[in-house]
């Protein structure tokens, strides 16, 4: 078994094993994730709901034409934040997607407690600047978004006539606005992580990002609407329930994003290894939990239907979906009636994935979770990182052999003198301050690359290594070597988290950063992804994700994955997860 059912490699305490690090940490599988229920999305929801939190509209200092100012605010984990958003008039001529953008539809900051007048002008006067803007620590997260033009039009002209929009644009799009940016952790001198680090609900990856996120996706509901009774008040409606819970928050992401994982060892372990445990507490147990396989198989229709509705531009991944759609449905015939009654029916379902494509086998495992909420929710608290990685310098370079040959296989049998190897380099753009991609062999600034090619640092370490005498140290090794020092780090990081690696070459041809960005992006919860080219895509952030006034009940509110459009209980916010 090398895929979905894989289970090769021995690990944690309480005896489970978990998929290979090598089958797990490939590029090709990692461009293949779902949104599993331990996605940050996912977590922060249940933690809202576990809370019943209560949204407020505090100040609405929109105009008819639906400019201006509004602000919301919410008490969780005892602690209160607010959403100031400022909607702006901005010309067809200066609204892009791109980095470089200087002017916005929206724009917004998640606020470390209440604004007075006082700080609401001071957020006026430098939050739609985004990065040139001055800030504080109250400033917790920084963002900015642009209309979906067509939809959003679309949407308050029909409002304003009595009827709801239509629903083939709306299942097509998915939102009414777009992000562009999501700053947090001190970025342009807003608040560093530690500041909410220790608070409840805010203390996972990401939780204050998604936070503001959420609460952007419902001011973009009351935005549209406010426009369209502004319109026509006497005929105005608001979006029904349906339509309202299926728009989210898009997002255009690209190369900016992909770096982090490498940045971030311990935190990329801790992610992964959180699922893979997860996956090996399910794949463990011998017959289902009560209800369980009824609402896998809900669930499974409900995926089918998602794979219907998800149909993008590019012939690549166009292609991808469809091969899904059909070993989904044979994948799912088999999953049903005496399926359950045999042992271990979660293994079986994983192994009879491992015939398939690898993104049915990365559906399984999200399948598979799904159902499992008391077996594995309790692992989103373990998705963070506080210490930071630390050398052994006294450790014997044979030892240092012994766990590169062990755990970087693919780095030794890479041969980096080939130009195809080495074909590109990552730096960051001087103007933009952001991470980009070069072709080293055609073009200049390959001496500004970033620390990226971790397999061709861990080769030559290797290289270095094997010229040294059976009792020489790591630090006499870089005493004459210093480069070798961050290689060294990340082959000992690795030795003790073993998912804290890409298990490829990230500066080799075949290299495409779009399969980072979706790992990470499922991680944060994201779905029908949209790739633009290899090194940017779209995605629909919070579609069919619980409403401000639905978080009353706790099982509805996390019953949203791989949601569709319409009613019913395949549609996601009806039935009951266990």
């Amino acid at each position: 078994m090398n895929g979905a059912g894989a289970a090769p490699h021995a690990a944690p305490a309480d005896g489970l094993v978990l998929r290979a690090p090598d089958v797990v940490m490939r590029l090709a599988r990692m461009g293949a994730s779902f949104p599993t229920r331990l996605s940050f999305m996912r977590s922060l929801i249940r933690r809202l709901a576990s809370e019943r939190v209560e949204v407020e509209r505090r100040v609405w200092g929109i105009n008819p034409s639906g400019f201006g100012r509004a602000v919301y605010t919410l008490t969780f984990g005892g602690y209160t934040y607010s959403l100031v958003a400022f909607a702006h008039d901005l010309p067809d001529e200066k609204r892009t997607d791109r980095v470089i953008a200087e002017a916005w539809d929206t724009t917004y900051v998640l606020y470390d407690g209440v604004p007075d007048e006082y700080e609401l002008d001071r957020l006026a006067a430098n939050v739609p600047k985004q990065e040139a803007g001055r800030f504080t620590e109250r400033e917790l997260v920084l963002s900015r978004a642009n209309k979906s033009v067509r939809l959003f039009t679309q949407v308050a002209e029909h409002l304003a006539a009595g009827r709801q929009p239509d629903a083939a644009l709306v299942r097509a799009t998915g939102y009414l606005m777009r992000t562009t940016a999501v700053y947090g952790n001190g970025k342009f001198g807003i608040a560093d992580r530690d500041v909410v680090a220790g608070r409840p609900g805010l203390e996972g990856s990401f939780a204050a990002e998604m936070l503001l996120i959420w609460l952007v996706r419902g001011f973009t509901h009351d935005l549209v609407e406010h426009i369209a009774k502004c319109r026509a008040p006497q005929t105005y409606v608001q979006l029904d329930r349906t339509t309202r819970r299926h728009l989210g928050i898009g997002n255009s992401t690209g190369l900016g994003m992909a770096p982090f994982l490498v940045s971030h060892p311990l935190l990329l372990d801790r992610w992964v290894r959180a699922r893979e445990t997860a996956l090996a507490r399910v794949r463990a147990l011998r017959e289902p939990l009560p209800g369980t396989e009824a609402v896998a198989e809900r669930l499974m229709r409900r995926a089918a239907r998602h794979l219907g509705e998800w149909v993008v531009e590019d012939d690549r991944q166009m292609g991808r979906i469809e091969t899904v759609r059909r070993e989904w449905r044979a994948l799912s015939g088999a999953a049903a009636g005496d399926w359950w009654v045999a042992p271990f029916p979660w293994a079986r379902l994983l192994e009879l994935a491992d015939d398939c494509s690898l993104e049915t086998q990365e559906l399984a495992v999200a399948l598979v979770l799904e159902p499992h909420g008391q077996v594995v929710d309790d692992l989103a608290d373990d998705m963070v990182v506080a210490a930071p990685p630390r050398l052994d310098a006294g450790m014997a370079c044979s030892e240092l052999i012994r766990l590169i040959e062990n755990n970087f296989g693919y780095a030794l049998a890479t041969d980096f003198s080939a130009a195809e190897e080495t074909a590109l380099f990552w730096y960051v753009s001087e103007e933009k301050l952001e991470p980009r991609l070069g072709r080293r062999h055609e073009e200049a600034g390959a001496a500004c690359e970033m620390p990226l090619d971790v397999a061709r640092r861990v080769k030559a370490l290797h290289d270095e290594l094997m010229g040294r005498t059976d009792n020489a140290t790591l630090a006499a090794l870089l005493v004459e070597s210093p480069e070798h020092r961050d290689a060294a780090l990340r082959v000992q990081t690795v030795a003790q988290c073993p998912y804290a690696e890409i298990r490829d070459n990230l500066i080799g041809s075949t290299c495409l950063p779009v399969d980072m960005l979706r790992f990470k992006l499922a991680f944060f919860g994201a779905a029908k992804f949209d790739p633009k080219s290899d090194r940017w895509t779209r995605i629909t952030l919070y579609q069919g994700a619980p409403l401000w006034n639905e978080l009353d009940d706790a099982a509805r509110a996390d019953d949203w994955w791989l949601p569709v459009f319409g009613n019913g209980e395949d549609a996601g916010h009806e039935g009951v997860v266990a």
